[in-house]
């Protein structure tokens, strides 16, 4: 059971690696689902270790056996390695609860914060205009979704460029990529490995919009250097007070996405990076699922319901 619990606390560390290449590899937005997938599968998977870990643990104790009602000594492994790793469980799950709520909690003060902001600038259908020194552009989620742009971003742009610009925006809010960046930051607080996936799904997400922005205009050069001014023109601004999960042009490494609009030569295969993705999470879900029958079995036997 151990080591059938063990293996989805290990299998995450190969998921940055593989998101990286997916990415490369793979058009877009079909990475962009992939990794996205494997990061909140993998996160779960390794919850569920934790938690199987931890009642292992619990069920050890007298007083916990009693309320489980355990007539029988829970039958695993040697204690010395059972209780060890249940406590590193308890840490590791405390950690993850501490960081989630803080997360939590920052990410919907800033998310009012935003739409706040939003609701007393000048609105034209979806373009909302923010009067700020600030050049910064995002995607406000919500009801009704919102195209937000600074008056100093604007100033940036001539008049194909914001359309541009605007175009990436909307390709955002039309994609639900904030749900793909909430998924991401919540993984991410689940287990350290995957903390390093959340800027790949950052820089997909980006991906798609330049691409979705490019097909709208017409112009894949016009694209790029709209997304480059913009960067530029944020540049030295200092962090902008948004969610996470809210997405903005000038997000992830803006060099590369330029090079990927100037240069859209094929893709080259990637079938099998998209293999080793589903067959890491195939593991990793198969591995938990069978550990955590494999422990219910075991508390079943010890309740004296079923036999070894």
């Amino acid at each position: 059971m151990i080591a059938l619990l063990i293996l989805p606390l290990l299998v995450p560390f190969a998921l940055p690696a593989l998101a990286r290449r997916a990415l490369d590899r793979l058009a877009p937005v079909t990475a962009l689902w992939t990794v996205t997938a494997s990061a909140v599968a993998l996160a779960l998977c390794s919850l569920a270790a934790l938690g199987a870990f931890v009642l292992t643990g619990l069920l050890k104790l007298p007083f916990f056996a009693s309320l489980g009602e355990l007539i029988r000594p829970l039958h695993t492994a040697s204690d010395r390695f059972v209780l060890p790793l249940a406590a590193l469980s308890v840490g590791g799950l405390a950690v993850t609860a501490g960081t989630l709520a803080r997360s939590v909690s920052r990410q919907v003060r800033a998310f009012r914060a935003a739409r706040s902001a939003a609701g007393h600038g000048p609105a034209a259908g979806d373009l909302c205009v923010v009067d700020s020194p600030r050049p910064d552009a995002y995607a406000l989620p919500g009801r009704p979704h919102r195209i937000v742009v600074t008056t100093a971003m604007l100033r940036n742009l001539d008049g194909g460029e914001r359309e541009a610009l605007f175009a990436h925006e909307r390709a955002h809010n039309a994609g639900g990529h904030h749900y793909f960046l909430a998924a991401a930051e919540l993984a991410a607080h689940c287990h350290p490995a995957l903390r390093r996936v959340r800027d790949v799904v950052r820089l997909a997400v980006e991906r798609v919009a330049d691409e979705a922005a490019a097909r709208v205009v017409g112009d894949r050069r016009l694209t790029a250097r709209a997304i480059a001014r913009a960067a530029l023109a944020g540049q030295g601004a200092g962090a902008t007070e948004r969610p996470a999960f809210v997405p903005g042009a000038v997000s992830g490494p803006v060099p590369r996405r330029v090079e990927a609009l100037l240069t859209p030569g094929g893709r080259r295969a990637g079938g099998w990076v998209a293999a080793l993705l589903v067959a890491c999470t195939g593991v990793s879900c198969v591995a938990s699922a069978t550990g955590m029958a494999d422990f219910h079995h075991r508390v079943e036997v010890a309740q004296g319901e079923a036999e070894r």
